[in-house]
C-alpha cells in the first residue's frame, strides 16, 4: 500500500481533536502572510503538547521560540486557570503578531512574553521552577537550550524539542543545524537523568522526562 506522508498526516488530523476557531484563524493567517509559515508546529504537535500538559498536570511552562503564537495559545488553552506559560521570542515582529492573537483569546492572562535572546531571558528564572518546556527555536542553539532549560525543570518535569529529524538530515548531518540537532539528541540519550523518546511525528519530536 502506497500512502504519501501528506495523506497520512491528513488522516491523523481528521481523527484528532480539532483546533479552536481562534487557532484555526491564526494558522490560516500565518500561512497567508508569513514568509516561512512551516515554522508553525502544527495541529498534531500542538495536540501532543496539550495531551502532555493534561496528563502530567503541568501548571508552569517554559517555551523557547514563539513565532506567531500558535503553540503558545495551544498550550495555554490546556493549562488550568491558574497556570502560566513563559514564552521567549527574539523577533519583535513575531512578538507583535502573537500578542495580537493572545489579546483576542480567553487565556491571555496565562501568557507572559519575554522578548530578546532566549539565553538571556532564561537567566531570569529560578532553577526547578517549570513543569514543562517546549523548544522550537534556532536549531544551532538547541544544545545550549537543553543545558540551561533542563536546570529550570522540576524533577519529573517534561521537555519537548521540535524538528529533531530535520527532514532526515540528522542521519548524516552536514550543515550546522543538522549537526546541532544530532548533538542535542546524543546529549539527551547519554544523560542518565533523562528518560527520552524520539517520535517521527512531522519533523521529529524528542520528549524526555527529567528524573531528578
Amino acid at each position: 500500500m502506497n500512502f504519501t506522508l501528506e495523506d497520512i498526516e491528513k488522516y491523523c488530523k481528521t481523527y484528532s481533536l480539532d483546533d479552536s476557531d481562534l487557532l484555526k484563524e491564526l494558522s490560516q493567517k500565518t500561512w497567508e502572510t508569513e514568509e516561512i509559515p512551516q515554522m508553525l508546529c502544527g495541529t498534531l504537535v500542538g495536540g501532543l503538547l496539550q495531551m502532555l500538559i493534561k496528563i502530567s498536570g503541568a501548571k508552569r511552562i517554559l517555551e523557547i521560540g514563539m513565532f506567531t503564537g500558535y503553540s503558545t495559545l495551544k498550550m495555554a488553552e490546556a493549562l488550568p486557570e491558574d497556570g502560566e506559560i513563559h514564552s521567549c521570542e527574539l523577533m519583535e515582529k513575531h512578538v507583535k503578531t502573537a500578542t495580537g492573537w493572545f489579546e483576542k483569546s480567553d487565556v491571555n492572562h496565562k501568557i507572559h512574553v519575554h522578548q530578546g535572546p532566549a539565553i538571556e531571558s532564561l537567566e531570569n528564572f529560578r532553577a526547578g521552577s517549570f513543569d514543562m518546556m517546549f523548544v522550537d527555536a534556532d536549531k544551532t542553539g538547541y544544545p545550549e537550550y537543553l543545558k540551561r532549560g533542563t536546570t529550570l525543570l522540576k524533577p519529573g518535569g517534561i521537555a519537548v524539542f521540535d524538528n529533531m529529524l530535520w527532514s532526515g538530515t540528522v542521519l548524516n548531518p552536514e550543515d550546522d543545524d543538522a549537526k546541532a540537532l544530532r548533538e542535542t539528541a546524543e546529549l539527551i540519550k547519554n544523560n542518565d537523568r533523562f528518560e527520552p523518546l524520539l517520535l517521527p511525528v512531522r519533523d521529529g519530536i524528542m520528549i524526555y522526562r527529567k528524573k531528578n
